[in-house]
């Protein structure tokens, strides 16, 4: 296999990413990584409130860490479809006193916030990754990132804002379209000397799609490894599920939430971001189980020309 510039080797099935730089940590991505998700919100649209407070947070925290969780990503504004903006004192107060704390727990701490201000406080505190639903396009965002000098970054596609991306859903061919917002998302940021080794891509499910292209995504994951990024996948509890399975509830949506996390990390995901922690860690116990049965395909001969 040959060597090419993102911690990644070029196989016969395509792409296989080994790492990713992630401030304190270098991460390997021999294996699909779970990212357990911490809600410190009164409204986020699975778990609002049930972690709104520090002890409780970290207790969640560590929760997820005895499940499995390889990362955790901590987020003090719901972005669900129609979620208001939170003031940036309100959601300093509510992110800046778990990640002081969480930080001496010694694991990879990301923080899912779109706004330059909570990026610079947390990773002073020690955050390691930034996770940005709107890919840095605030005005400050991509110069804080850029002047970390080894923070890992998610750079994900969302169609509008959350207050209108599912009143107007994007049209027409959703993974081209996202494939070319993260490819000029991703110049924009080495443009300003971040290394490659630093960035991960996200096609955004759920922000501003149909079901239909939210499993279109899904299909066609694969093709986003082109972009020469490891991959990250967000389909916990999302309503896409929901509306094929007819599970009304987010929090019912636990089993298929597995499938589809699996599913994405047969096609190529590196990072799952997930709420259900050990069942997307047994999930993949089973799928790990089968690939190593499955005997990598041969390269295919060509003829010689006549």
């Amino acid at each position: 296999m040959m060597p090419t510039a993102h911690g990644m080797q070029t196989g016969p099935s395509g792409p296989v990413f080994f790492g990713w730089q992630a401030g304190r940590f270098q991460l390997d991505l021999a294996r699909p990584l779970v990212m357990g998700i911490v809600n410190v919100t009164p409204d986020s649209f699975s778990d609002g409130g049930s972690h709104a407070d520090v002890s409780s947070a970290l207790a969640h925290c560590e929760q997820l860490l005895s499940e499995g969780a390889d990362i955790l990503d901590i987020g003090g504004e719901s972005t669900r479809p129609g979620s208001p903006a939170v003031p940036l004192e309100e959601e300093l107060r509510r992110v800046v006193p778990v990640i002081r704390e969480a930080v001496r727990l010694g694991v990879p701490l990301s923080i899912d916030t779109y706004k330059p201000q909570v990026m610079q406080a947390v990773l002073d505190l020690g955050a390691d990754i930034v996770n940005d639903i709107w890919s840095l396009r605030q005005p400050g965002a991509r110069e804080v990132v850029a002047g970390h000098p080894r923070c890992g970054v998610c750079l994900m596609h969302m169609h509008r804002d959350p207050q209108t991306m599912q009143v107007a859903p994007m049209e027409g061919d959703a993974v081209a379209q996202s494939m070319d917002f993260l490819a000029e998302q991703v110049r924009q940021l080495q443009a300003l000397g971040v290394a490659a080794e630093r960035i991960v891509i996200d096609p955004g499910v759920g922000f501003g799609k149909t079901v239909e292209q939210n499993f279109a995504l899904l299909a066609r994951q694969q093709a986003f490894a082109q972009l020469g990024f490891p991959i990250l996948a967000g389909w916990s509890r999302k309503s896409a599920l929901g509306a094929v399975t007819g599970l009304a509830e987010a929090s019912q949506r636990a089993l298929p939430s597995v499938v589809a996390a699996v599913l994405a990390a047969d096609r190529g995901a590196r990072v799952l971001r997930v709420h259900d922690v050990r069942e997307t860690v047994q999930g993949l116990a089973v799928w790990s189980a089968m690939r190593a049965q499955t005997p990598a395909p041969r390269p295919q001969q060509q003829e010689p020309d006549t």
